[in-house]
C-alpha cells in the first residue's frame, strides 16, 4: 500500500496494477463506468472524511467489458468520492481511463427541480479516479464576473427558488460570525440576477484594523427572499460544467478599494476548492 500526496492510502499493493475505468457523465447526474479489463466484480465509491460507501455491481456492457451505472437518483452526499475496484484480491484504487464529460458543458438543470445534483469524474493529483459531487437546494450558479471601477459585479441564475423583490447578495466575513455586507439584487427573466459589491465596503468590517496585515475573506451568498424572509440561502458557486476544481483554472484581477489618491486594499474574486465564489481583500502594500 502507498500513501498519496493528499495523505490517503491508495489501496494498491506493490506488484498489483490498478484497473483503468472509463467514465461517461450525463447531464442529469448519472455516470456510466466501464472497466477496461476483466477481473473486478464491483466498484466502490468512498466519500473522504466520512467514509460513506456506495457499491455498484459490475455486469457485461454491450462491448463485453464489465460496467455499471451510478444512477442520477443515487444518494451521493456532497464531497469527494474515491473510486475503488473490488475483486478477489480485495479493493484497490482505480485509475481514470477515458472521461466523456461533453454533456456537462454549459448544462441547464430542469427549472422545476428543487435540488441541483452534479457529479464530475476527475483525475486526482496522484493520478487516480475520483468523483466530485455537489447537492444544492437552492443553488445560485455564478456567471460573468466583472471587476471594474472599484466594484465587483456578479451575474448568475438561481435554481430551486425564486429571487424576490427583496433579494440580496450577502458577503460573510470568514471567521467572524455575524459580520456581513449586503447589496440589493437586480433580477431578470429566467431567475437571473446580478449585483455589484463595492470593494471599499469589503475592505472594512471587523478585523480591518490591527489585523497584522492579514487578508480578509468574504464568502458570497444569495438570499432569495431578503435578509428577513427566513428562507434558505444559496451559496454562489459555479458547478454546472465539466470543471471539478475551478480554483487554479479561473484567475481574476484584483480591484483597488480606494480612489487612487491613497494606498488601498485590493479585492480579488476567486473560486474556492469547492467551486464556491469568495472575495479576498488584501491590505495595502508598503
Amino acid at each position: 500500500m502507498r500513501e498519496t500526496e493528499e495523505g490517503r492510502v491508495t489501496g494498491t499493493s506493490e506488484g498489483r496494477l490498478p484497473y483503468a475505468v472509463d467514465c461517461t457523465a450525463r447531464a442529469d447526474g448519472a455516470i456510466a463506468f466501464t472497466v477496461t479489463a476483466a477481473g473486478p466484480a464491483g466498484l466502490v465509491l468512498q466519500r473522504r472524511k466520512s467514509g460513506d460507501r456506495v457499491r455498484l455491481a459490475l455486469t457485461p456492457s454491450p462491448d463485453g467489458r464489465p460496467g455499471a451505472v451510478l444512477d442520477a437518483a443515487a444518494g451521493l452526499r456532497e464531497g469527494r468520492w474515491d473510486v475503488f475496484t473490488e475483486g478477489p484480491a480485495g479493493e484497490q484504487r482505480a485509475e481514470p481511463g477515458l472521461r466523456d464529460l461533453r454533456e456537462l458543458v454549459d448544462r441547464t438543470p430542469d427549472p422545476a427541480a428543487t435540488t441541483v445534483a452534479v457529479r464530475i469524474p476527475y483525475r486526482t493529483a496522484d493520478g487516480l479516479l475520483a468523483v466530485r459531487s455537489w447537492s444544492r437546494a437552492p443553488h445560485a450558479e455564478a456567471g460573468a464576473l466583472t471587476v471594474r471601477g472599484g466594484g465587483l459585479t456578479v451575474e448568475g441564475r438561481l435554481y430551486g427558488a425564486e429571487p424576490g423583490p427583496d433579494a440580496v447578495v450577502e458577503a460573510r466575513l470568514r471567521g467572524v460570525p455575524g459580520e456581513v455586507h449586503r447589496e440589493p439584487v437586480r433580477t431578470g427573466g429566467d431567475k437571473t440576477f446580478s449585483c455589484t459589491l463595492p470593494c471599499r465596503a469589503l475592505a472594512g468590517g471587523a478585523g480591518a484594523e490591527g489585523a497584522g496585515g492579514a487578508a480578509r475573506i468574504w464568502d458570497l451568498w444569495l438570499l432569495p427572499g431578503g435578509p428577513t424572509a427566513g428562507g434558505p440561502a444559496a451559496r454562489i458557486s459555479r458547478i454546472l460544467d465539466d470543471i471539478a476544481d475551478r480554483k487554479s483554472v479561473f484567475v481574476y484581477p484584483g480591484s483597488p478599494c480606494g480612489d487612487g489618491a491613497e494606498r488601498a486594499a485590493t479585492a480579488t474574486p476567486y473560486y474556492t476548492v469547492d467551486n464556491d465564489l469568495s472575495v479576498r481583500c488584501d491590505p495595502p502594500k508598503g
